[in-house]
């Protein structure tokens, strides 16, 4: 675990970026730090690791509160409760998960409210978070008028036995992006591709992994149920 681990992860990485014909360069890798030890994180940051997500607010506190380095960049990758957002937003680069209506609105009345995904349940599954894709283009349009910056789009693909069966989730996100961008030229950023299936959300353009057991554990098992904290 730890530095080898990251190591590999990151020649994963460039292997499946340079099998689509991509810059590795335009791939960040988010370790998906909830649940792990400051000690596990700070291995992670002395061998160059500097983005790291976590997905709830006391824990994303409890990391800023402890001895970390200042210059951690730290991305929020869970459900947002509109009581946690101004505890969330200050200490954040990213947020991945503007997943309704109603932390849109919440999101937009902070002042310089900081980045923002939007969350996309791309399989229309009435049990996860996420705009439909038909309201994602009429909700960037509302994210961009409450001043938020939009940097992209998120998602939690439906669950698959194998990892190329959620290229077809990766590919429409990405032609979804497409059109969002034609109007919101802000939004490059494509957060899909956890343990399981980030060198296929690579190949089909990626440009944010959230990767958490394959760094943090020695031997990753197969898991069917994904979840925007790996």
């Amino acid at each position: 675990m730890g530095a080898g681990a990251l190591n590999d992860v990151k020649r994963r990485i460039v292997a499946a970026a340079r099998r689509a014909d991509r810059d590795p360069s335009d791939i960040r890798l988010l370790a998906v730090s909830k649940g792990r030890s400051d000690e596990a994180v700070r291995e992670l940051y002395d061998a160059g690791q500097r983005a790291f997500g976590e997905n709830r607010p006391q824990g994303l506190v409890a990391r800023i509160r402890g001895h970390l380095p200042d210059d951690i960049d730290w991305h929020f990758i869970g459900n947002v409760q509109r009581r946690a957002i101004k505890v969330i937003a200050p200490q954040i680069v990213l947020l991945h998960s503007l997943d309704r209506d109603s932390i849109v609105e919440a999101w937009g009345r902070l002042e310089n409210p900081p980045p923002a995904l939007i969350e996309v349940n791309i399989g229309s599954e009435p049990q996860k978070h996420g705009f439909e894709p038909g309201q994602v283009r009429r909700t960037a349009d509302r994210v961009t008028d409450l001043g938020i910056p939009l940097h992209g789009l998120m998602i939690i693909p439906p669950r698959v036995q194998e990892a190329n069966d959620a290229r077809r989730w990766f590919s429409e996100l990405r032609e979804l992006s497409e059109l969002v961008r034609i109007d919101h030229p802000s939004a490059v950023e494509l957060s899909m591709g956890m343990t399981d299936d980030f060198e296929v959300a690579v190949e089909e353009g990626s440009t944010i992994v959230r990767v958490g057991r394959a760094i943090f554990e020695a031997a990753p098992s197969i898991r069917t149920h994904p979840s925007p904290e790996d």
